[in-house]
C-alpha cells in the first residue's frame, strides 16, 4: 500500500495528513475553513485518493497559514507515498469542465518543483477563504512534493467554479501521474 502520514506543528498552525494513493477516494477533511474542506474533498475523490486532514490553524488572523501550511503537508505526504516513484506513469494531465468554466492541469513528478498559475478571480474572498491563498496553497504543495504543475484556467465566469474546476483537476492528474504502469522508473537519466 502506498501511503503516508505527516505532522507538521509551527506556531500557525497543527496539521495532521493521512494519505493513501491506492484509496477508494474516501476523506475526512477538517482545516477549519469551510471552502477549503469542500475542494480537498473534491480533490480525494476524483483522485481515488483515501485522505485525512485535520488542520488547527490562525484563522484569527486570516486564511494564509492554513491554505498554505496544509499544502506544504499534502505536498510532503505525496512525496512519502510516492517512495522511489518506480514503476509510476509521472505525468498526469486533465482538461476539465465545470458548467461554464475549463481549467486544464497538468504535472510532473520530475523531482523538479515549479508552479504555473494562471488563475484570475472576480471576487477577493470564497467563503472564509482569501482567493490569493489558492495560489499559496498549490506553492506549498509543488515545493514539498517535488512536482512541476501547470494550472490555467482557460475561461469562466463563476468563481466558485473556476476553483473547482482546477481542484477536480488536480485530483484526476494526480491520479493519472501516479499510477502504476510498469516496473522501471519513467526517467533517461535514471532518477526522479
Amino acid at each position: 500500500m502506498r501511503s503516508s502520514t505527516v505532522s507538521r506543528k509551527t506556531k500557525e498552525t497543527d496539521i495532521q495528513v493521512e494519505l493513501n494513493l491506492d484509496g477508494s477516494g474516501k476523506t475526512d477533511i477538517d482545516t477549519g475553513i469551510g471552502f477549503l474542506n469542500h475542494m480537498l474533498t473534491l480533490f480525494g475523490f476524483h483522485g481515488n485518493f483515501d485522505l485525512i486532514v485535520k488542520c488547527k490553524g490562525d484563522l484569527d488572523v486570516d486564511s494564509h497559514h492554513t491554505a498554505e501550511d496544509v499544502g506544504i503537508a499534502l505536498g510532503e505526504a505525496f512525496k512519502e507515498a510516492l517512495g522511489d516513484k518506480k514503476g509510476i506513469e509521472r505525468y498526469g494531465f486533465m482538461l476539465l469542465p465545470m458548467d461554464e468554466a475549463l481549467a486544464r492541469v497538468a504535472l510532473d513528478f520530475s523531482g523538479r518543483p515549479y508552479l504555473v498559475y494562471n488563475v484570475d478571480f472576480n471576487r477577493s474572498m470564497l467563503g472564509e477563504m482569501a482567493t490569493e491563498d489558492f495560489k499559496e496553497f498549490f506553492k506549498g504543495f509543488v515545493n514539498n512534493s517535488l512536482t512541476t504543475l501547470h494550472i490555467d484556467v482557460l475561461y469562466g465566469e463563476n468563481d466558485h467554479h473556476k476553483i473547482e474546476a482546477v481542484f477536480k483537476g488536480f485530483g484526476r492528474a494526480l491520479k493519472t501521474a501516479s499510477c502504476m504502469t510498469s516496473d522501471s522508473l519513467q526517467s533517461t537519466k535514471g532518477v526522479l
